[in-house]
C-alpha cells in the first residue's frame, strides 16, 4: 500500500506564523501585567456604531445571500473608484476596480493573473510572509531586493533592476510596509515603476496601510496618472484596517480593464465573489466615515509618538524604521535567533510580536511590533518590561 502524499509545494512551508506565536503567549502567567499583544495587524479599537449598523441592514437583506457580480458589486466599485479619483486626481472608474475577499486574496489572484509556476517575482527583503508562502505554493520562483537598513529599509534601485533584468515578471511592494512600516516616498515608487515598465515587469503596490500615513503627507503618488500606467501598475488595498472591519474580508485590485478581466476568471475559481453585505455596507461607509477615519489615523500618530518615546529610553534596543501600524526593532541579544527572543519575550513579560526571521533573510536581529494594536497606555507599559 503506498500513503497517499499532499502537494509538496505546500507541505514544505511552516505553519501559519500568527497562531505560533500567539501559542507562546499562552505560557505567560500574567506576572508582569496584562498581556500586550503587538503580533498581528488587527485595529486596536472597535468599529464605529455607524459602520456595525450598516454591515447588520445589508446582512439582512435576503438579496444579499444570492451570490453578487464576480468583479464586485457596482456600487462599491463605482464608490471605490471616485474615492481613489480624488486622492490621486486620477482618471479612474468602475472598470478599473475589482473587488476581494481581503488583501491577501487580491494578491493571490492577481499573482495568478500575471505570472505561472516556474516564473520568477522579486520582493523586498524584508517581505510581507503571505506574499512569499502564496509564491511558493503556486510554484513560483523569488527574487528578493535588497532595503538597506541604514536607509530605513528602502528598496535598492540597483537591486531591483537586477531583479527585473534576470527575468521577474513582477515586483511586488508594500507601502507603508509591512513588516518594517517605511514608507516609500513617490519619487521612489515612480523609479520602481520605470524600471518595471523599463524591462517589461509589472509593478505591483499593495497599499493595505494608505489610509494611516501621516497627516498632511499629501498624495503617496502619482502612478496613476502616467500614460498607460495599465500596462505596468496594479494596486492593492484592504478595507480591514480603515473600517476595523477584518473579519468581514474585504479587499480592492486596481488594474486595468483587461487585467481586471484576467482576475475575474481567477476569482470565480476561487470565491464567486467577496462578501456582498460587507461590499454594500462599505459602500455607504466610505464618504459617511470619512472624518472618523482621519481622526483613527491621528490616533495611529500618537500610539507611533508613545512608541518612539518609550525606545528613547532603551540605549540597547533600537527602532530601525517606523510607520503607519508597524514599527521594526532591533533587538539587543546577539547570541540568540529573533525567534528566541520573541518567545521569550511572550512567555516571560507578556509582549506578543514577530521575530524578525519570518520576514525574509538576515532578519535575526529585529522584531516586528505591530503598535497601533495598543493604545498609548499599554505601549508605555513596554519600557519596564524590555528593561
Amino acid at each position: 500500500m503506498i500513503a497517499a502524499k499532499p502537494n509538496s509545494l505546500v507541505a514544505r512551508l511552516s505553519a501559519p506564523p500568527i497562531p505560533s506565536v500567539v501559542a507562546w503567549s499562552r505560557e505567560y502567567k500574567g506576572g508582569k501585567g496584562p498581556l500586550i499583544d503587538l503580533s498581528q495587524a488587527v485595529p486596536g479599537y472597535p468599529a464605529h456604531p455607524e459602520m456595525l449598523r450598516l454591515l447588520g441592514e445589508a446582512a439582512g437583506q435576503q438579496a444579499m445571500t444570492g451570490y453578487g457580480p464576480i468583479e464586485g458589486e457596482p456600487l462599491l466599485r463605482k464608490t471605490y473608484a471616485a474615492h481613489l479619483a480624488a486622492l490621486y486626481g486620477a482618471d479612474i472608474s468602475a472598470g478599473n476596480i475589482h473587488m476581494t475577499a481581503g488583501c491577501n486574496q487580491a494578491f493571490m489572484c492577481t499573482a495568478i493573473a500575471l505570472a505561472r509556476a516556474g516564473d520568477t517575482v522579486a520582493l523586498t527583503n524584508p517581505f510581507y510572509f503571505n506574499h512569499d508562502t502564496t509564491l511558493s505554493m503556486l510554484g513560483i520562483g523569488r527574487r528578493l531586493v535588497d532595503c538597506d537598513p541604514a536607509g530605513g529599509f528602502l528598496p535598492d534601485l540597483n537591486s531591483a533592476e537586477s531583479a527585473l533584468a534576470a527575468g521577474a515578471k513582477m515586483l511586488a511592494v508594500v507601502t507603508p510596509n509591512n513588516p518594517t512600516g517605511a514608507v516609500y516616498p513617490p519619487s521612489l515608487l515612480h523609479e520602481l515603476f520605470a524600471l518595471c515598465r523599463k524591462y517589461g515587469a509589472w509593478l505591483i503596490l499593495d497599499e493595505t496601510y494608505r489610509d494611516f500615513l501621516g497627516e498632511n503627507y499629501g498624495r503617496p503618488h502619482s502612478l496613476l496618472s502616467e500614460p498607460a500606467w495599465e500596462n505596468t501598475l496594479v494596486l492593492l488595498y484592504s478595507f480591514s484596517k480603515s473600517f476595523c472591519i477584518p473579519g468581514h474580508r474585504l479587499g480592492a485590485i486596481t488594474a486595468g480593464p483587461k487585467l481586471v478581466a484576467e482576475i475575474a476568471k481567477v476569482m470565480d475559481n476561487m470565491q464567486i465573489c467577496a462578501p456582498r453585505s460587507a461590499q454594500i455596507a462599505v459602500a455607504s461607509a466610505i464618504p459617511a466615515l470619512a472624518e472618523w477615519r482621519a481622526g483613527n489615523q491621528l490616533e495611529i500618530a500618537r500610539r507611533a509618538e508613545a512608541l518612539r518615546l518609550v525606545f528613547s529610553g532603551l540605549p540597547d534596543w533600537e527602532i530601525a524604521a517606523i510607520g503607519a501600524y508597524f514599527a521594526f526593532v532591533r533587538h539587543p541579544y546577539a547570541d540568540k535567533s529573533s525567534s528566541e527572543v520573541a518567545e521569550k519575550l511572550a512567555k516571560e513579560s507578556g509582549i506578543v510580536c514577530l521575530p524578525g526571521a519570518y520576514f525574509g533573510e538576515r532578519q535575526e536581529g529585529y522584531l516586528r511590533l505591530a503598535f497601533a494594536n495598543a493604545d498609548v497606555a499599554s505601549i508605555g507599559l513596554l519600557s519596564e518590561r524590555l528593561r
